[in-house]
Order: C-alpha cells, then structure tokens, then sequence
C-alpha cells in the first residue's frame, strides 16, 4: 500500500518552511522560502507543491494573531501580524483556492508543539510548554497531551514581564503593547534596541538582559502551569550560553519557595528548525 503524503508549511516572520512527507516524520522534500511579501512567499509555496508529487492535504503553521474558529467568516485569516504587510491576509482561503485540497491550520507555535510531542523532545512530556524565541515570541500549552486553547489561540509573547527603570531609553518595540514580552525580548525588539542584528549582538550584558525577559516569563508560566517541561526554540536560542543564562535566573526567580525538577532536563531547547514543518504535516494527518 502506498503511504499517504502530506504537505506542511511553516510561515515564519523571516523564513517559510515548506515540506513534504508522512505521518511517521519522514520528509521527502523540503525548502526554505525567505518570508517577504504576501504575493511573493505565496508564488514560491506555490511553485514548490506544484513541483513535487501530490499530497493528501496541506498543514499549515502560522504566525498570527490568526482566526481560527470554523464557523466564523474569516477563518483561516491571519489578523493584527505586526509583520508588514501580512495583516487580514485570507491565508487559509488563498491556499485551498490554488492548489484545490483540504487545509488544516494552526499556530507556528502550536505547530512546533506538536513536532516536539510526536517526534522530538517532548515524546515522553504529557504537559508541557513550548516557547519561540525569534522574530516574534510566541507560546503553546499542552496539557495531557493534547493542545490548550482559549477564546482563541494563546498569546503568551504579549504577556507583561518586569521592564528597566522607566529613564531605560528603550520603552519596546511591540506597536500593541511597547514592552510586552515580544517588545522587548523578540529578535526584532532587539535589532532596534542595539541597532544590528542579533548575530552580531555581542555585549554580554545584553544577553543576560535577554536571559532574564525570557527567565520572567518562564517562571511565571512555571507557577501558573506546572510544566514537565518547557522547550525554547526559534533562532535566539541558538546563541551561545543563553538556556544556561535563564536557567540560572529562573532558579534566582523561584528562591526556592517550590521545589524545582532538575532544570538541565526541564528547561532545554527544541529538536530543531524542522519541528514546526513537521507538526504541520502531523496536524493534517490527524485531521484525515
């Protein structure tokens, strides 16, 4: 019998993933699309599903806020996106219209949860929290296994965390909230706060103000949901030190008023870049 394919894209603030592949996590083609324009990053998905063999459905994974009730009009619509030019984009509607199959859509975020669940660090976590440190910030909740949502899709990169003295120069750069999390900790907020990118960011100091933004939020995530774990991913992950920095702070945070799991084991970055092209593929197979 042959196995079904299924198609996965992944929608990042700078990067879009598309994949091709089954409902075990095995990939049989994939590529990155820089993420400009709506028209642009559209054509090339497009042209990379037109490419390739046909698929069941698509699973798509998306930087929001997106609408994601069934029964209201505009489900499937990416909304507010702070990302230019991506705001009331139809983006469920635009991709069933072109390549005329079924599209199952999620959070980017709720997307990598679902490919640390199935394939990756979480395989033996029945709660946890998965937490996306890059362009954006953004967070997802699984509780028993299965996916946490709210009146809509949770947004815990626009939660409040403590901010410098208010003579800081810089208040954030969130245009919602100014100094929420993703205001001041994403990798956007900081490229405007040091005036270059992140890989080129090497004051220690910054990154231990970065190490305590993220540490804030983890312990309150901490107290309020009791994870088994929690998993940091997205590209500000990847510099040198930083899990070890907020580890430490979450430690200083908690003051041992509970008693904490071993955080080497708790607190630990994600299985990689593909995880959230993969949970794309795992929420259309499920949905079939």
């Amino acid at each position: 019998m042959t196995q079904k394919l299924y198609g996965g894209v992944e929608f990042g603030g700078s990067k879009t993933v598309c994949a091709i592949g089954d409902a075990t996590g095995v990939l049989t083609a994939q590529t990155n699309i820089p993420t400009t324009s709506v028209d642009e990053t559209l054509a090339a998905v497009f042209e990379f599903f037109a490419q390739n063999v046909p698929i069941v459905s698509l699973g798509v994974g998306s930087f929001g806020p997106l609408q994601l009730d069934p029964d209201e009009p505009e489900s499937g619509y990416i909304h507010n996106a702070p990302k230019p030019g991506w705001a009331n984009v139809a983006l469920k509607p635009l991709l069933e219209n072109q390549l005329r199959i079924a599209v199952n859509i999620d959070t980017d975020v709720n997307c990598a949860a679902l490919g640390e669940q199935y394939y990756g660090v979480a395989q033996q976590a029945r709660n946890f929290i998965y937490l996306t440190l890059g362009t954006g910030i953004g967070g997802s909740l699984v509780i028993g296994g299965q996916l946490v949502y709210g009146l809509s899709h949770l947004e815990m990169g626009h939660a409040r965390v403590p901010h410098e003295p208010l003579l800081e120069s810089f208040q954030g750069a969130c245009p919602f909230h100014g100094d929420c999390l993703e205001g001041l900790a994403s990798g956007f907020a900081m490229e405007q706060r040091y005036g270059k990118k992140c890989e080129q960011i090497t004051d220690s100091d910054a990154w231990e103000r970065e190490a305590g933004y993220i540490a804030s939020m983890v312990t309150n995530l901490i107290l309020t949901t009791g994870p088994e774990m929690i998993i940091l991913g997205g590209g500000l992950t990847n510099h040198p030190g930083l899990i070890e920095a907020v580890r430490r702070s979450v430690r200083q945070n908690v003051n041992d008023y509970i008693k904490l799991p071993d955080l080497d084991r708790s607190i630990v970055k994600s299985s990689g870049y593909t995880n959230g092209v993969l949970g794309a593929i795992k929420l259309t197979a499920l949905s079939n």
